[in-house]
């Protein structure tokens, strides 16, 4: 019996996590679990009736418009379910996972952590702390070569300012993976500067 837990991967783009995604689903295959893989139909970048790495590697999918879909879609006797592109979905996702969980099917998903502004992006957060395993991918800096855990929007070769729509599908030709001290989002709200109190002075 194949006890329901949720696998989480994360990172930026070009992190490779669809990559891990169809590594992980190829191997419960090879273990002759029945496994079944979903995507958003919002994500059409490669082939829309499968998930597709940056470099072409691919399986099929079902293109699936809501969270709902999912659970519908999920045929009999599958013990390994699989969601590319977890954070298009929205909250409504959290409870169909949960959902898949309670029928004893073991949950593997991938996606954005954080949108181009570096925010919490989508359902993400909560997904991160409902799993039992979570792999957070990093990618090289475009621009100085280090590890990367940002996506880097660009219009016109220029960063994205911070009020783009947060959802717009796309490549190399309109992201590009950063680390933090490369990473612009141009018109962001001010954090503020962290002070310490004098209490809290060492």
């Amino acid at each position: 019996m194949i006890n329901g837990q949720l696998e989480v991967i994360c990172g930026c783009m070009f992190s490779g996590k669809t990559e891990e995604l169809i590594r992980r689903l190829k191997r419960a295959s090879y273990a002759r679990q029945k496994v079944q893989i979903f995507k958003h139909s919002f994500d059409n970048r490669y082939d829309e009736l499968s998930i597709t790495t940056h470099y072409g590697l691919k399986l099929p999918t079902v293109p699936c418009r809501e969270a709902g879909d999912i659970i519908r879609g999920i045929e009999r006797g599958v013990q390994v379910v699989g969601i590319d592109e977890v954070q298009f979905y929205g909250e409504l996702i959290v409870p169909a996972i949960e959902e898949i969980l309670r029928q004893d099917i073991k949950v593997i998903v991938s996606g954005l952590d954080m949108d181009f502004r570096g925010q919490p992006f989508g359902a993400m957060p909560r997904l991160l702390t409902m799993a039992e395993q979570v792999d957070k991918l990093s990618a090289i800096c475009s621009v100085c070569g280090e590890p990367a855990t940002r996506t880097q929007r660009l219009l016109d070769g220029h960063p994205a300012p911070y009020d783009s729509e947060v959802v717009s599908v796309g490549s190399t030709e309109k992201y590009e993976a950063r680390c933090r001290k490369c990473h612009a989002v141009p018109g962001k709200p001010d954090q503020g500067t962290f002070h310490l109190s004098p209490q809290m002075e060492m």
